[in-house]
């Protein structure tokens, strides 16, 4: 079994940057999309990005011009690069493997299987 392990959380304030990294444990089948979702507590999962093997990419409205996901196929390591973050963009942002890339912005989140989580906290 596939396992996603994600790094890069942090704590910053608002208008600051981090960058997210996914590495898979293997080779991922094509049929599936890597890309990220959060959830904060009491809320439901939301979709960020996802990208697909021809790089084709999705995103949630709430941060579309904001963060830019990216992959390296060659490490097997996927990327979420978070710019002008914000309070609200404070959640566990997971890794996360994605039937399709627009699948981001379906409700309810429908993924196949996720990695643990990095805490990622924007303070005002």
């Amino acid at each position: 079994q596939v396992q996603l392990v994600e790094s890069g959380g942090g704590s910053v304030q608002t208008g600051g940057s981090l960058r997210l990294s996914c590495v898979a444990s293997t080779y991922i089948d094509s049929s599936y999309k890597l890309g990220w979702f959060r959830q904060a507590p009491g809320q439901e999962r939301e979709g960020v990005a996802a990208i697909d093997s021809d790089g084709r990419s999705a995103y949630a409205d709430s941060v579309k011009g904001r963060f830019t996901v990216s992959q390296d196929n060659a490490k097997n390591t996927l990327y979420l690069q978070m710019n002008s973050l914000k309070p609200e963009d404070t959640a566990m942002y997971y890794c996360a493997a994605y039937y399709n890339v627009f699948a981001v912005q379906y409700r309810p989140l429908v993924i196949a299987y996720r990695g643990q989580g990095t805490q990622v906290t924007v303070s005002s």
